[in-house]
This record gives structure tokens, C-alpha cells and sequence, in this order.
């Protein structure tokens, strides 16, 4: 069974700096597309990184040169450093995985961001 475990969310001013991480457990992410998608009332849910095996990576523009996905293969997680924060990055965070031999796509419970003023 897959498990999604997300950490590192917070309050934190604009301009700061945060990094979340994602613990999966259940399957090998080195060959799983992986992601962080966030979700607030203004904007709904939106995707904000992707990295796909064999793929380039995706980024949604809003975060284009702020944001920087990896994966921690050593530790099976996967990690969103997120620099230069702005207000309206605020929203609860939620990492993805899409097993590629399946096309089975699981969520994470979500981490709260919020980035003050």
C-alpha cells in the first residue's frame, strides 16, 4: 500500500524560504512520477511541480525560478524547496505520486504554507 507523509510547512514571511518533504513509502519513487500540487479558496487546487522519469520538469509559472523539486532516491522522498516566497503562495501543499507501471495516482493529507505579509 502507498503512503504519502508530508512535512516542513509553516508560517513565514515573505522573501523567506521553506522546504517540504514528502516520505513514500509503498513504491520506489525513482520510477514513479512525482509532484506537489496546492490547494487555497482563491485559486482551488493547482498544480505547482512535477517531475516525471524520462520527462522534463514541470513547474507552474506563478513559482517558475522560486520553486525546486527533487527526489531524495536514498530516502525515498520527495522535496519542494521553496525560495523567495510570496503572499500568495499561501495554501496547503500536497505531494503525488502516479506509479507508472499502474497509473495509480495517490495524495498525501496536505502540509499547511502560510507566508505573511
Amino acid at each position: 500500500q502507498v503512503h504519502l507523509v508530508e512535512s516542513g510547512g509553516g508560517l513565514v514571511q515573505a522573501g523567506g524560504s521553506l522546504r517540504l518533504s514528502c516520505l513514500v513509502s509503498g513504491t520506489d519513487i525513482s520510477i514513479s512520477s512525482v509532484g506537489w500540487d496546492r490547494q487555497n479558496p482563491r485559486k482551488g487546487r493547482e498544480m505547482v511541480a512535477r517531475a516525471t522519469p524520462g520527462g522534463p520538469i514541470e513547474y507552474a509559472d506563478s513559482v517558475l525560478g522560486r520553486f525546486t523539486i527533487s527526489k531524495d532516491r536514498t530516502k525515498n522522498t520527495v522535496v519542494l524547496q521553496m525560495d523567495s516566497l510570496k503572499v500568495e503562495d499561501t495554501g496547503v501543499y500536497i505531494c503525488t505520486i502516479r506509479t507508472l507501471s499502474t497509473g495509480s495516482t495517490y495524495w498525501g493529507q496536505g502540509t499547511q504554507v502560510t507566508v505573511s505579509s
